[in-house]
Parts: C-alpha cells; sequence; structure tokens
C-alpha cells in the first residue's frame, strides 16, 4: 500500500499527541490537570440549547443542508457584524456559514495556492495554516512574531520578491497562541501591503469576544479597504462555548468568500440546519452570557498569572484569547519544561515548539478548566522550586 507524499509528510496534529498522553496517566489511575486544550468548560447557553432543541423537531432539518447555508443564518451574521464592528455585509454575496472555523481555514488554501505558491504563515501559529498551505501543494514562508514586536510580523522585514510571489498572508488576532491583540493601524498597513504586492489577506479572529478589562479587539474587515483584500475566519465556539456543535464563519471579499463556498460545495453539506437556527439564537439573542463568561475567564487568568509569577516564569496577562502565554525557565526548552510538570506534577501544558521554531521557549496554559481544576493545578504548583538547569 502506498500513501501519498503530503501524507509522509504530515505530523501528527499537536493537541492528538497531548490528548494520548493525558489518557495513558489516566489509565494508570493518575489524577491529570491539562491546561492544554482551549475547549471551553463552560456549557452552551440555554437558549442556544432551547433553540437547538426546538430545530431539532422539525422534519425539514433532518435533510441534507446546503453548503451556503440558510439564508436567515446569513443574515444573522451580517447584522451581528454590523452591530458588533460596525462592518456592512452583503448576506447573499459576502458571508459564507463553515462546519467550524477551522474547516474554512484548512479548505481556503485550495482556492488560492497552487503547488509552488508561497503562503506568508506566522510562527508562532495555529498549525493548520502551514498543514493547508501544504495539502494544496505551496510553501509556507514564516513570518516570526517575537516578544519584542508584540508578537506582531514585521511586514517590512518580508523580502520584496518573497512578498511578488506570495498568494497569501494569515494573519490572527487576538491571537493563539501569544494571547496578543492587533489594532486598527496594523490592519490598515496590511491593507496598504496587500495592495502594494496583490496578496489575499486570511484574518483568523475566533477570539475577538474574549477580551478581559473593557478591551474590545477591533476586526480586520474595520479597516478602511479590507474588505477590497481579504476575508475574515469567525467562529461562535469561543463566542458562545459551542465548539461541539461546529458552526462559524467566512466574511469579506465577495470574490474570495465565492471560491470558498465552490470549494466546499464540492467536499461538503453544510451545517446540519438544526445547528444553524442554534446558531441564529447565539448571535440574535441575549448577549448578557459573553461578559459572564469572560468575568470567570478573566479571574481565571489573574489566577494563573500570579501563580507562575511565584514561581519566576516570566508572563504578560493577555488583553485577549484564552491563553497565557510564559516563558519556559532558563536552561529547559519548551518541550522539557512541559514534560517535566506532566511527570512530577501531572500538569499539561502546551509547549510553545508545537507552534512552530519561533514558539521555543515558551509554554501556552488555556483558561478552560474547571475552577475547581484550576485551584488543584495551582495548590500542585505551590512552593514548588524548578530544578536549575544549564
Amino acid at each position: 500500500m502506498r500513501f501519498a507524499q503530503r501524507i509522509q509528510k504530515l505530523q501528527p496534529y499537536l493537541f492528538v499527541e497531548i490528548s494520548r498522553k493525558i489518557a495513558e496517566k489516566r489509565a494508570r489511575g493518575e489524577d491529570v490537570i491539562t491546561f492544554a486544550i482551549g475547549d471551553p468548560d463552560l456549557p452552551t447557553p440555554p437558549h442556544i440549547l432551547q433553540r437547538l432543541w426546538q430545530a431539532s423537531q422539525n422534519p425539514a432539518n433532518h435533510r441534507y443542508p446546503e453548503s451556503e447555508g440558510l439564508p436567515t443564518f446569513r443574515r444573522a451574521i451580517a447584522q451581528w457584524y454590523e452591530g458588533r464592528f460596525g462592518v456592512k455585509l452583503d448576506p447573499n454575496k459576502e458571508v459564507l456559514p463553515l462546519i467550524g472555523a477551522k474547516e474554512g481555514i484548512g479548505h481556503v488554501a485550495l482556492c488560492f495556492i497552487d503547488p509552488g505558491d508561497i503562503a506568508l504563515v506566522p510562527d508562532p501559529g495555529y498549525p493548520v495554516y502551514a498543514v493547508g498551505t501544504m495539502f494544496a501543494g505551496g510553501e509556507p514562508y514564516v513570518l516570526p512574531l517575537l516578544e519584542e514586536n508584540h508578537w506582531l510580523p514585521d511586514l517590512d522585514a518580508i523580502p520584496p520578491q518573497v512578498a511578488r510571489d506570495a498568494r497569501v498572508l494569515w494573519l490572527n488576532y487576538p491571537n493563539n497562541p501569544t494571547g496578543a491583540v492587533a489594532g486598527l493601524d496594523f490592519f490598515e498597513r496590511v491593507v496598504a501591503f496587500a495592495k502594494r504586492y496583490d496578496v489575499a489577506v486570511l484574518h483568523d479572529a475566533p477570539y475577538s469576544e474574549v477580551a478581559y478589562d473593557g478591551y474590545r479587539p477591533a476586526s480586520f474587515l474595520q479597516a478602511p479597504g479590507a474588505k477590497e483584500v481579504g476575508m475574515e475566519f469567525h467562529s461562535l465556539s469561543k463566542s458562545y462555548n459551542m465548539t461541539g456543535w461546529r458552526v462559524g464563519m467566512a466574511v469579506g471579499n465577495a470574490d474570495m468568500v465565492n471560491a470558498l463556498m465552490r470549494v466546499k460545495s464540492n467536499l461538503d453539506s453544510g451545517i446540519p440546519q438544526a445547528i444553524q437556527e442554534a446558531a441564529i439564537e447565539a448571535l440574535t439573542g441575549p448577549q448578557d452570557c459573553i461578559q459572564e463568561h469572560n468575568a470567570i475567564y478573566q479571574r481565571r487568568r489573574d489566577r494563573l498569572v500570579a501563580a507562575l509569577t511565584r514561581l519566576g516564569l516570566r508572563c504578560v496577562p493577555p488583553r485577549a484569547s484564552l491563553y497565557v502565554w510564559a516563558r519556559a525557565p532558563q536552561g529547559y526548552t519548551s518541550a522539557q519544561f512541559a514534560t517535566m510538570l506532566l511527570e512530577e506534577k501531572s500538569i499539561v501544558v502546551t509547549p510553545g515548539s508545537g507552534y512552530g521554531q519561533h514558539g521555543e521557549g515558551y509554554i501556552r496554559l488555556s483558561l478552560t478548566l474547571s475552577d475547581a481544576d484550576l485551584e488543584r493545578g495551582l495548590a500542585r504548583l505551590e512552593g514548588w522550586k524548578i530544578p536549575p538547569r544549564q
């Protein structure tokens, strides 16, 4: 049996390996506390579940959905974007529902990348940007995200020939894994760069509603001219604790949205319509749940940052996202420190190297574990002296 070369080059997905290690320790009866995976522990709000249950009783929702989604759902997305960001979207041309943002992110490379083409990919970054590029036969060109640049790519450092050859530029703010944020001034520079080099901008924005201390993240589409050059991916997973329901959207440039719809219509059959109706309820119903959830995450953030600081790990409280990005202790690689935490404290964190070469030296900790698990995990770290390592 012979497999395609792309399978030979494909590394196991980061969280599959983490989940395997957790399962092994738990099978031995060990109590494992995981700060690894950004899957909200808080339940989907009751009014959304009620709409889902009601919609599931309708026989019309038991049949195949359409790839482009319900018109009522597309209108709800457009309405939400205008209310939240002041961005006007044509629901018939500039909105496309997705089976979770990850599905669209993985498929969109097929719209832009031919064999040998370049995609500008942030590092550290969500692995699917580079994997989707590889599946399409393209080559990722790494854009280092560095602490001294506030985890923003230095667009001026991209060689002009690389910029001219690039087909897409991936961005993600609020950022996973670093928790960094970007303002409209940065997005305006991105628009100018995209126009200068004829590059399509793909902005991954699932954490825009998870923010703290009164901060309100911007949408890339708020930048003047953004819809001429780009598309934004969004998700209900983090905003409304709907990771298991798999629902998101791509919005922006009409030609880009149409290209993705054409790919999707040949590869999937769309989102189950009952879930689309639940998503409509999420976007158009009461929004108090977002502030309530963020207050919980902010309290966890503050507890976690304080504990890490007492350990001597350097980290900055994030203004948004579900993650704390912390420096590994001196002398440790990110994988070595993550392994030691797992072996000695049965605590799981994500090594920064799993997000690319420029993530080395950091670890990522998620805020999506229960308060009880958080406190048990922090208690294990209380008074711990990290062994020195040269």
